[in-house]
């Protein structure tokens, strides 16, 4: 255990001195920026501070402020200290990735309140005092020494910053008409009239048309210039927008207040749907805190328990997804509930068998490996401490999951337990399907459109598998 100790007033000597060294990270300007609320753009934005004075992100001041307000409370004097006085004088920035050395030393001693005042320096790594002052503080007069509290883990998030990010990679390309299929209600309406003013897509409004003007009053928003194709209930709407698509005058479908059997029997149909070679599927991708990038999970509403054909359309659909996406070689791991092949769980053969699928090109574009634990498929250190050697294990960006309730309950987690937005969509049928749940707010319903409108374009570009 690691303690820390004071020196008391008749410890104290003029000179002493005791200091920390400090190298500032992106996360040391976003954290005091959160705590303090400051956040003055020469701190927290990039393209700003480019071509502000300095050129470059800088810390805060008061962040080496608070390094030496540490060396005080911790080290000289210590726990017991009384902070009285500070003044600062700050004679250089602190820019990201600079190394800043903290020092105080003991420059006067004056017994009657116990008082003690402090030289306070701040050292960059060439040399240079970017923050020099002087403090004032009361000494204690007991010994203490104390157990160092241990800090807690902080997670640093910003949230939406990913769906934000694929919003933007769509600002170049063509809006793609869209059927929206029964937005009856003011959620569903917004998202995707959000969608229409953003350029990502051209919205037809199917649905009845009284519905839809008194969903459209209740967020003020004027319906003139968007096409309305009345009809009298919600499995007529998702009739009218299945027939759009194959007549080829939409080439995207998303589900507006209606349930989602009712919009996918249309779909399905043999004689009138959508249907192609490949099986639908569906395909979450999650912005998740304490992941390092999206991740794509599939699938997990629409195949309950596929069997291995349709696993291979379901992880062909994902790896299409993700080289939409801008990923190029997507790592696919084949989830089950441990990483050796055995025949009493199913789930782990067809893990094999889809790997070797891969290696004889039935699967393309991605790399496979399983079966792996969800823990193994997410963390470095966990395959690691199990000795699994694997490109995929660790950092994965696709995870194919045994069945649909492993599936919903793992994306359901995330999404609850984790902090995780949510976007989502159905591949496989003619046209890509965005696909989104009653609770979605508002910047999913607009990922889970941006990511369709990349995927038709991808599809359109003849990128595709």
């Amino acid at each position: 255990m690691q303690y820390i100790e004071n020196k008391t007033f008749a410890e104290l000597k003029l000179g002493d001195s005791a200091e920390l060294t400090r190298t500032l990270k992106s996360e040391d300007i976003e954290l005091f920026a959160v705590m303090s609320g400051d956040v003055n753009p020469a701190h927290v934005d990039a393209d700003f501070a480019k071509s502000d004075t300095f050129h470059k992100v800088i810390a805060h001041g008061m962040w080496g402020g608070a390094l030496i307000s540490a060396v005080l409370g911790t080290e000289l004097p210590g726990p017991g200290t009384i902070y009285l006085n500070q003044n600062l004088s700050f004679r250089h920035a602190v820019c990201l990735g600079d190394t800043v050395t903290v020092r105080v030393t003991v420059a006067g001693l004056s017994a009657e309140h116990h008082h003690v005042t402090l030289d306070c320096q701040c050292i960059n790594q060439s040399g240079e005092t970017v923050i020099e002052g002087q403090a004032l503080v009361v000494a204690p007069t007991e010994k203490l020494r104390r157990p160092r509290t241990t800090l807690p883990d902080v997670h640093l998030h910003m949230r939406g910053a990913r769906f934000d990010a694929l919003i933007k990679a769509t600002t170049a390309l063509d809006p793609v008409t869209t059927a929206v299929v029964h937005p009856c209600d003011a959620l569903s309406l917004q998202g995707a009239l959000e969608a229409g003013d953003k350029g990502m897509i051209i919205p037809i409004l199917i649905g009845p048309k009284a519905k839809i003007e008194a969903a459209a009053a209740e967020i003020e928003r004027d319906l003139s210039g968007i096409e309305i194709v009345d009809v009298p209930h919600s499995h007529a709407a998702a009739e009218q927008a299945v027939a759009l698509a194959r007549a080829g005058k939409v080439h995207m479908l998303m589900k507006g207040k209606l349930h989602t059997d009712e919009l996918l029997g249309p779909v399905v149909n043999k004689q009138t749907g959508l249907r192609t070679e490949r099986r639908m599927s569906h395909v979450f991708a999650l912005d998740v805190p304490t992941y390092p990038k999206p991740l794509l999970i599939s699938d997990a509403a629409i195949n309950i328990f596929p069997d291995l054909q349709t696993k291979c359309d379901i992880v062909q659909n994902a790896i299409d997804l993700a080289h939409a996406l801008g990923i190029i070689l997507p790592k696919v791991a084949l989830l089950s509930a441990v990483e050796t092949v055995t025949a009493k769980i199913p789930s782990t053969l067809d893990a094999a068998a889809l790997c070797k699928m891969a290696s004889r090109g039935q699967i393309t574009g991605g790399l496979l490996d399983g079966p792996l634990g969800f823990d193994n498929a997410v963390s470095k250190a966990a395959a690691q401490t199990k000795g699994i050697l694997s490109d995929v294990a660790g950092d994965a960006d696709i995870l194919i999951v045994p069945d649909m309730e492993a599936g919903n309950m793992i994306a359901k987690q995330l999404i609850y337990l984790a902090g995780a937005d949510a976007a989502g969509i159905v591949l496989g049928a003619r046209v890509p399907i965005v696909l989104t749940s009653r609770a979605d707010g508002l910047i999913s319903r607009l990922a889970s459109a941006a990511i369709a409108q990349l995927f038709v374009h991808h599809q359109a570009s003849g990128a595709h598998s």
